[in-house]
């Protein structure tokens, strides 16, 4: 490997995007609208009809019925109104139509006014709910913050391969009660003997604050060694290889992972949860932080922090562990925490200097299937 002090750091050159940049007038920025709000509007419906398959339980206590079906009257109508405003513009009308398409196929359930259906107790249910307000409000947020605080200006919002991320961001969501049961499976029945309820007392004796922060500490240390006995181990390594064939980091790039990483980092990371026992409100804090840092690290988004970016994973932090420039391979694994990488040495923060390439070594197949296969395939090298 190249001495990290002999390496020369270069900036990142960005390939011409123009042509994929929303602009006033142009219809794309219509057509998208009408195309999303159609889409995420007809789920909805689903959810409405649906709710014991299609649902989680722990989100239908907290849910506003009337305010969500006042959310769905206005992602109809927007569709709508977007849709016909690409039209009279005359471009991308394709995008609308979809849109206008499941549209009218949600009105066609009921719209707004749809009947809710019976609640009844299924063993599993797929987390649609979860999955139009995951996309909803990370795409809002983070949007905002690439655009506000961008790292690369150049970079397009459908920057090249935007599709594949949003059909993984959208395929593993729906993962996430299967996940969620199979990780809870799992620890009980390889680590229940060590759940200690004098232990966990104690842990839930202590403030929130403090809870919360045994509980990042914890988790880190366990998703540190998982993930970096991913890259040094080349048959795992070809499984986590999907989730650096990313070449343009934002805030979808996080959810291209294949759905064995899935299910043994949920698993994995559930164990310290498990074990330590801690209230449920403090459960609920780490859960947002994870929920919100898992994004936050992959966006296209620099917010100077000064000393803070050594304490926390930072979109820097975070950037260079999917570089694929030699100083940068197989270092910052940690989740939240910079600490194990300082503690084990896989630590690489160079100053002020960001990636100039991102992605694998050896480029991978561009396609959800071929990605799916990929582990299982043999190299021709």
């Amino acid at each position: 490997m190249t001495d990290k002090q002999e390496f020369e750091y270069k900036p990142r050159v960005i390939e011409p995007m123009e042509d994929k940049k929303f602009k006033l007038g142009q219809g794309k920025i219509s057509s998208s609208l009408a195309c999303s709000l159609g889409i995420l509007s007809f789920l909805a419906v689903l959810c409405f009809k649906f709710p014991s398959y299609l649902t989680t339980a722990e989100l239908r206590e907290t849910y506003d019925l009337v305010f969500l079906r006042s959310m769905l009257q206005y992602g109809i109508i927007g569709s709508l109104a977007f849709g016909l405003l690409t039209f009279i513009i005359g471009n991308f009308r394709r995008y609308a139509a979809t849109g206008v398409l499941f549209s009218i196929a949600a009105l066609a359930m009921g719209g707004h006014q749809v009947e809710a259906g019976l609640v009844k107790d299924t063993p599993v249910a797929f987390g649609l709910d979860w999955l139009v307000l995951a996309f909803v409000f990370s795409a809002i947020l983070f949007i905002f913050l690439e655009k506000v605080f961008p790292k690369y200006k150049e970079q397009a919002i459908l920057r090249p391969e935007w599709k594949l991320d949003v059909f993984y961001f959208g395929f593993n969501h729906l993962l996430i009660t299967a996940l969620l049961l199979v990780g809870n499976f799992f620890v009980a029945s390889y680590f229940g003997w060590a759940v200690s309820e004098t232990f966990q007392n104690w842990i839930q004796s202590t403030p929130i604050w403090a809870q919360v922060i045994i509980l990042i500490l914890a988790a880190d240390f366990v998703l540190y060694w998982s993930h970096r006995t991913f890259h040094e181990d080349p048959k795992l390594w070809k499984i986590h290889a999907v989730h650096h064939s990313v070449e343009h980091m934002d805030w979808m790039a996080g959810s291209r992972n294949h759905v064995i990483q899935m299910f043994v980092d949920r698993c994995l990371a559930m164990v310290p949860l498990y074990l330590l026992g801690a209230s449920k409100e403090a459960l609920d804090i780490y859960v947002g932080i994870a929920a919100f840092q898992a994004v936050y690290v992959h966006a296209n988004v620099h917010i100077p922090v000064g000393p803070l970016k050594y304490v926390f994973c930072t979109p820097q932090y975070h950037h260079w562990h999917h570089s694929s420039e030699d100083p940068a391979l197989d270092t910052n694994y940690a989740v939240h925490l910079p600490l194990y990488d300082m503690i084990f040495g896989t630590y690489h923060m160079p100053g002020k200097y960001w990636p100039a390439h991102y992605g694998t070594i050896k480029r991978l197949p561009r396609t959800f299937l071929t990605q799916l296969a990929y582990p299982f395939t043999k190299d021709k090298e």
